[in-house]
């Protein structure tokens, strides 16, 4: 019995994938069995705050604390101590004990940290605000003195403004506050690094076999959430309008919470006191007794009344809180933002290298990070990730290239053609690549897939590294410099601001550089040409006014889909998704003026298929070179010349599709367009398009490539005639050489398209009618065809039809580069207003249009590969 699924064999990757997947299982289920738990510890007390929120299981908010009483003192001020993170209220061992020995301190673990409610729907600072909002009331506190170290800043500070009247003081100790001197300083890239950190911790925690060991880690999901979901941008108009007396404690050496950030809360608040002590943002442990001392007396002048608060500060101080932030008073980064600035621009330079060292420029303009950080950042993350490529290339070679990432960035033609340029021009390629966007990538994968010598690689990729990342960091830092002086002028269009520094930097990268080469200026020609001559729009911008057109006279004859009964014969008149065979059987009456042709079925086996082409082959008065095409296509795609056995083998092994394997025929080439009204007797020549083929002649001196670049018309095709010529492209043709570039006859495949109408004469129309009126239900279309000169094509004889396509067949002679755009719209319009004007006739005669619905359906499935069927 057949099986349903065969087996397959299983290779190491499987075994470790079925290991992880066994081992994640296990855990997850342990972790389910035996649930974290995380239980008061000895001292602390718990309170119920249903009032201030539930859990997601429905239970009320728990709040754990301690409440520590000095034992000599009568009437002790509260002190509410509220902790930072990720290490709660046990960071406190040493500094709890010496501010309790003259203060009630109540301590809690605020929601999301060690023994208080975690699994809560909010973990932002604004609500563990609330809670504590709710400690108070609840233990009945007043007079509450504020002391917030770290991440507690933020709470504290809400705190404030949500429960004044209990507030007697605050105190800030190394905490954070403004949104401007928090981490990279903006709300927007804060969270998005927040949000990283939180999908990082995630899935080390759920997709890492840990077996519950990482549950009680302190670097968990509810500590990255609390900075997820909070928002600094509200702290600042808080913090302008605290009135009670305020301390501010700091360490100049804090990496943390930035010097910056104290001083901005100390002018920010008239009536704050700042003072400086050493010993970094772990001054709280090593310096605890000292900190306790001052916070102490702190909190005895605000008993005595000694302190001042808003309403008694120095009018000049409460001139100078007045006034809006100074950008000069943001420091560059340093510490613990320093390295996430340059691990951020490092990674981002896995993503684009060019729009990284943009950004680094922007941020040292705007005095976020130095000069300096901002090169050594752009350099470390494009030496890694270069020297990465290098080393998947080496030891992963081609076969990398066919899974993400690298399919992705990387293709297979790329490669092909580096490896060219490599055998050319040998390791300076290395140098010259960090200045030719683009050609990065695979040149660097290509050094090593073709095995470059690592230390010869390193060498030159080091030097090309070493100028051009200063220079464009610098570059960017210099313009944006200049840009941000009007930046801080039109503050209200910042981002538009912004983005526009970025898109002038790509433009000038884009539009600058390639300057300095010849083979640069001449592709930033052929790219402008292909922009500002009509002929070479794509087809989604070309036809824009021509749908606009068909949908007019959709409206005027009352069918939009009226000219889907131009060709009965044809399905959907030729629309979208015709068989090339089954139309060509139609011409079957004129089968001497046919190139001889056979469909090889998709249905048959590889094999099969390669035999019956065989077979074909041996009819042809010479079996090669053959042509080969899908069955279904359109703009000369799939097409292919082939000259031997390999190439048919090959051809036929990637396209599984139904296949036409037709004739060779030489000659000139021409698009003959034909039309004839069901009511007449004789039909028309609408249009004929002379298709030429171009040609380069060697002259000895120059490679294939500067040809292409130096023959005006090439030049304009040049992408595309480099990936077509890729393995000859470094090759220098002999003096007097002809090498043909195109041998299709299709314009976007390079194709020089002229306008024939001279070539019109009653004997050609009479024959062109002739073959057409033996296809019954035909009466609208372009014939290719193949002459041996335009001589016997003007007598109507010695042609043969290679394709004869429908109503969307183009009068391709508009592509004429004589030609006008509004002659060539007028072209088109009147070819369109004909084949309506068919349609009409034929439907006067019972021919039905295919329907919308239907229609749609067909130009989903065109990729199908199978004739439509309708």
């Amino acid at each position: 019995m057949k099986r349903l699924f065969p087996r397959r064999k299983l290779n190491r990757w499987h075994w470790l994938l079925i290991t992880y997947l066994i081992l994640l299982a296990i855990s997850h289920l342990l972790r389910w069995i035996n649930p974290p738990s995380f239980p008061p510890q000895p001292g602390q007390k718990v309170v119920e705050l249903p009032e201030a929120g539930r859990e997601r299981n429905g239970s009320p908010l728990r709040i754990a604390y301690r409440d520590e009483q000095p034992d000599s003192v009568e009437n002790p001020p509260v002190v509410l101590l509220l902790h930072g993170s990720p290490v709660g209220v046990p960071m406190f061992y040493r500094f709890l004990p010496a501010l309790a020995a003259r203060n009630r301190v109540v301590a809690p673990d605020l929601p999301g940290y060690d023994a208080s409610s975690r699994d809560l729907p909010d973990l932002s600072m604004r609500f563990q605000a609330e809670a504590m909002k709710a400690l108070i009331k609840k233990l009945d506190l007043r007079n509450v003195h504020l002391v917030a170290y770290s991440l507690g800043g933020g709470p504290a500070i809400y705190l404030t403004q949500m429960h004044p009247e209990r507030i007697a003081s605050l105190t800030l100790l190394s905490a954070i506050g403004v949104q401007e001197f928090e981490l990279l300083g903006d709300y927007y890239l804060n969270h998005s690094l927040h949000g990283v950190q939180l999908a990082l911790l995630w899935m080390l925690h759920e997709l890492t076999p840990h077996m519950g060991l990482l549950d009680r880690f302190p670097l968990n999901i509810p500590y990255a959430r609390n900075f997820f979901e909070s928002d600094q941008r509200p702290l600042r108009a808080i913090i302008q309008k605290i009135t009670v007396p305020t301390l501010i404690l700091h360490s100049p050496g804090d990496k943390l919470a930035p010097l910056a950030a104290a001083q901005e809360h100390h002018r920010l608040i008239p009536q704050s006191e700042l003072i400086l002590k050493p010993g970094g943002h772990g001054m709280v442990i090593n310096r605890a007794e000292e900190l306790a001392g001052d916070i102490s007396h702190f909190i005895r002048q605000v008993q005595a009344g000694r302190a001042p608060d808003r309403a008694h500060a120095a009018p000049e101080r409460i001139a100078l809180a007045a006034q809006p932030l100074n950008p000069g008073a943001v420091p560059e980064a340093e510490g613990i933002t320093l390295f996430v600035f340059i691990i951020l621009i490092a990674l981002a330079t896995l993503v684009s290298e060019d729009l990284a060292c943009i950004g680094a420029g922007l941020m040292a303009a705007r005095g976020m990070i130095s000069l300096e950080a901002a090169i050594f950042a752009a350099f470390l993350g494009i030496f890694v990730g270069d020297m990465l490529l290098y080393l998947a290339g080496r030891w992963l070679g081609k076969k990398a290239l066919r899974h993400p990432p690298l399919r992705w960035w990387i293709k297979e033609e790329d490669i092909e053609r580096s490896s060219q340029w490599f055998a050319a021009r040998g390791p300076a390629i290395i140098l010259m690549s960090r200045f030719l966007p683009g050609s990065r990538l695979p040149t660097y994968f290509g050094a090593g897939m073709f095995g470059a010598g690592f230390w010869m690689f390193t060498f030159y990729f080091g030097i090309a590294a070493a100028v051009w990342t200063p220079v464009l960091v610098g570059l960017s830092s210099l313009i944006g410099a200049r840009l941000l002086d009007y930046y801080y002028l039109f503050e209200d269009y910042a981002l538009p601001v912004l983005l526009l520094v970025i898109l002038l930097m790509v433009l000038l990268m884009k539009l600058v550089v390639p300057l300095f080469s010849y083979r640069g200026r001449r592709l930033l020609r052929a790219s402008w040409r292909r922009k500002v001559r009509w002929e070479f729009w794509p087809p989604y911008l070309f036809y824009l006014p021509v749908i606009g057109y068909i949908l007019y006279l959709g409206l005027r004859f009352r069918s939009l889909t009226l000219f889907t009964a131009a060709n009965p014969a044809i399905p959907a008149s030729g629309f979208v998704g015709e068989s090339k065979a089954q139309i060509l059987s139609g011409l079957s009456g004129a089968k001497e003026a046919l190139a001889a042709y056979l469909l090889i079925p998709a249905s048959a086996g590889l094999q099969e298929r390669i035999e019956m082409c065989v077979r074909f082959q041996k009819t042809l008065p010479s079996p090669f070179p053959v042509v080969l095409k899908p069955d279904i296509g359109e703009r000369g795609k799939g097409v292919l010349i082939a000259r031997d056995e390999t190439a048919v083998q090959s051809y036929l092994q990637t396209h599984p599709e139904n296949v036409i394997a037709q004739e060779y025929v030489g000659g000139a080439e021409y698009g003959v367009f034909y039309y004839r009204y069901p009511s007449e007797k004789r039909g028309h020549i609408f249009a004929i398009t002379d298709k030429r083929f171009l040609t380069l002649r060697g002259d000895g001196k120059h490679t294939l490539e500067e040809l292409i670049l130096r023959d005006e018309r090439a030049m304009c095709m040049a992408p595309f005639h480099f990936r077509q010529h890729s393995k000859h492209l470094y090759d220098t043709p002999a003096a007097g050489q002809e090498i043909p570039l195109v041998e299709l006859g299709t314009h976007c495949r390079g194709s020089l398209f002229l306008d024939g109408a001279e070539l019109i004469t009653p004997e050609l129309e009479a024959a062109i009618d002739r073959i057409s009126r033996q296809f019954h239900g035909f009466y609208f279309g372009r014939y290719d065809l193949k002459t041996p000169s335009a001589q016997a094509l003007m007598q109507g004889r010695d042609f043969k039809i290679i394709e004869l396509n429908g109503v969307t067949s183009e009068a391709a002679n508009i592509y004429d580069p004589a030609n006008r755009l509004k002659g060539a719209y007028a072209t088109l319009f009147r070819q369109w207003r004909i084949a309506f004007e068919i349609g009409v006739e034929n439907r006067q005669r019972g021919v039905k249009p295919v329907s919308v619905s239907a229609l749609i359906k067909l130009i989903l499935s065109r990729s199908s590969g199978q004739p439509p069927h309708v």
